[in-house]
């Protein structure tokens, strides 16, 4: 009875071993050991939910159980104790070594980039840059002959504009001291001027074409010469070597017209083709001939042609209207166009047509004569010049006739005007380029007044046709060009060959006369920015764009206007934001705008910068 009600008393606490009693002493470290006896059971795999592994039912209160059960847990304490140690150490021990390894692996990137980085700073090139401001060339002795504008194209793969062109000049022919023509094409590099190479033909040159050409099958670049008789060759670019020649029998009792025109491929090789067209020498008649770009070859025989008119030679140019149809403009003195599927079903006596030529524009065929004459009338009366234009509406290019009474611009489209200016005596070909903000292209042209010294330069609104700028300055050379080139900021600056505004008694001192190159910007229309001046006379220019630095370069030929003799022709380069920032002076357009806040001025001109547009399709 007793020792019942003395397990119906137990108190919590700790077995004694000996007494077999607890000992409320020890209550603190009994509540601690049997919280870690719980969790070394789960752990351990011992008595869970009072259960066995094996599932057998335990009697906390068996003492011979309760030794097994003590046995087993000292011996999992200490397996677990080992494998938390080794554990523990292990992951020390990786702990240790990972700073190394990242530290191993970053020097090692490091070290990999530092080699790319000097492998293509050695193996790869970087693009040169243009760090010739100016130079200039002197060509040789020059005879006279045609003097075309330089043609800029980059041959050498350098990123920079190079200049081909070609000029006559004297060859000493025997030890007596005779001198004879000689006639050669050469290639200039952009950047400081040096020959690239050099070709001697046997007759004057009338043009070199190399951009927008499609005339070999691979990827390279090339070059189209017309003479002025019966040469017409295409050349390697990169080295002057001729690819074909034209067989001078295609041209039996006639000679070259005009420079040759890039036409789409008609004979199926994949490659653009031409047409030239050839005047006879004695009978006023002239005929098209097809020329396969590929070979050389005419594709078929020559298409004659009667024309009516008189006046300077027009195009001939190729037209594409917005329907795919192929027309060829020319005139003397005005302007007419014939379709280029006439001009093969002649020339291969055939009516059916490769796919490029089954399309006509409807509008151009109903301007055909009414005898149903296969030349189309464009426009007639003392036209100077004929140029494509972007069109406002971007179906196709618009064109811009020029005559000696003013300029028409028509549609192309529909050939119908959009606008007409009176203008007299114009002597320069308009150079389109955007002065006002409305995207629409603007003209600025020449014009000579009645004394013919000074000239007039306006500026023609492209939209509706009215000036929208013009200013009178002396001018004494017979015709110049002038060039346009559009900046980042869709801007366009124009620049012209004048002379100096002078006083009248300065004017009458015998001096030499001074040519001065100015430029425009439409942003500051109350000045001129005078860029260079020379005392030769300009014989002809072109500008050009580098498009790695945004920058702009001019070429110039000249020749001496002093010496009875014929002078050494000479070809000169001019960076212009170079001479925008280093040698400009702002020439004022009236007295009361002379007060212009000149930092302002140069802060604005340095951030100018060009870029490369086409105004034609």
């Amino acid at each position: 009875m007793a020792t019942v009600l003395s397990r119906a008393l137990k108190l919590p606490g700790k077995k004694s071993p000996d007494l077999g009693e607890y000992d409320p002493l020890t209550q603190a470290d009994s509540d601690e050991s049997e919280d870690d006896l719980v969790l070394n059971l789960q752990k351990n795999g011992g008595v869970k939910n009072g259960k066995s592994p094996l599932g057998e039912i335990q009697d906390g209160d068996s003492d011979v159980e309760a030794g097994m059960t003590k046995q087993h847990l000292s011996e999992g304490m200490t397996e677990e104790y080992h494998n938390e140690a080794t554990s523990a150490l292990e992951q020390k021990t990786n702990n240790s070594f990972m700073p190394y390894l990242r530290t191993a692996i970053f020097l090692l990137t490091v070290v990999i980039s530092m080699i790319l980085v000097l492998v293509c700073a050695f193996l790869i090139p970087c693009p040169p840059r243009d760090l010739h401001n100016t130079w200039i060339r002197n060509l040789g002795q020059e005879a006279g002959g045609v003097l075309f504008p330089p043609e800029l194209f980059d041959i050498n793969s350098d990123g920079l504009p190079d200049i081909l062109l070609s000029f006559t000049a004297l060859k000493n022919a025997s030890v007596q001291g005779v001198s004879e023509p000689w006639v050669t094409v050469v290639a200039l590099s952009g950047m400081n001027g040096s020959t690239l190479w050099s070709s001697h033909v046997k007759e004057e040159i009338r043009s070199v074409q190399c951009k927008g050409l499609n005339l070999v099958s691979l990827a390279e670049p090339v070059c189209l010469v017309t003479g002025t008789s019966k040469f017409l060759s295409l050349l390697h670019a990169s080295s002057g070597k001729p690819i074909w020649t034209l067989d001078s029998s295609h041209l039996p009792s006639r000679t070259l017209a005009a420079p040759a025109v890039i036409v789409p491929d008609v004979d199926g090789d994949r490659v653009s083709d031409l047409v030239v067209l050839a005047i006879g020498e004695t009978q006023p008649d002239l005929c098209f001939i097809l020329i396969s770009g590929k070979t050389g070859i005419p594709v078929g025989g020559p298409v004659k042609y009667s024309i009516n008119g008189n006046g300077k030679l027009i195009g001939p140019q190729a037209h594409i209207t917005s329907h795919g149809a192929v027309y060829i403009l020319f005139g003397f003195g005005n302007v007419q166009a014939v379709a280029l599927r006439d001009i093969f079903a002649q020339a291969r006596n055939r009516d059916s047509f490769p796919p490029v030529l089954q399309r006509e524009e409807l509008e151009w065929e109903k301007r055909r004569s009414v005898n149903l004459s296969e030349l189309i009338d464009i426009y007639s009366g003392g036209v100077e010049f004929l140029q494509a234009v972007k069109s406002p509406d971007g179906n196709c290019s618009d064109l811009l006739v020029t005559t000696e009474n003013g300029l028409t611009l028509l549609r192309g489209q529909d050939l119908e005007p959009r606008w007409n200016l009176k203008q007299e005596d114009i002597d320069s070909q308009p150079s389109p380029g955007y002065f006002n903000d409305d995207q629409t292209l603007d003209f600025m042209l020449q014009a000579q007044s009645g004394n013919n010294i000074t000239k007039k330069v306006l500026v023609v609104d492209g939209k509706s046709g009215f000036p929208i700028w013009s200013y009178e300055l002396p001018c004494h050379m017979k015709k110049t060009d002038i060039h346009s080139v559009m900046t980042l900021d869709k801007k366009s600056v124009f620049l012209f060959w004048a002379n100096e505004k002078q006083s009248l008694l300065k004017s009458l001192e015998p001096s030499p006369r001074v040519h001065h190159l100015y430029l425009l910007h439409p942003t500051f229309p109350t000045i001129l920015l005078d860029l260079s001046n020379t005392t030769d006379t300009v014989t002809a220019s072109s500008i050009g764009i580098n498009d790695l630095q945004k920058d702009a370069f001019y070429i110039t030929m000249t020749s001496p206007t002093s010496e009875p003799q014929p002078g050494f022709l000479s070809v000169s380069k001019l960076r212009l934001r170079w001479a925008l920032m280093s040698q400009t002076r702002v020439v004022p357009l009236k007295e009361t705008d002379s007060r212009i806040n000149r930092g302002e001025l140069r802060r604005f001109l340095s951030r100018i910068k060009f870029t490369d547009f086409v105004h034609k399709f």
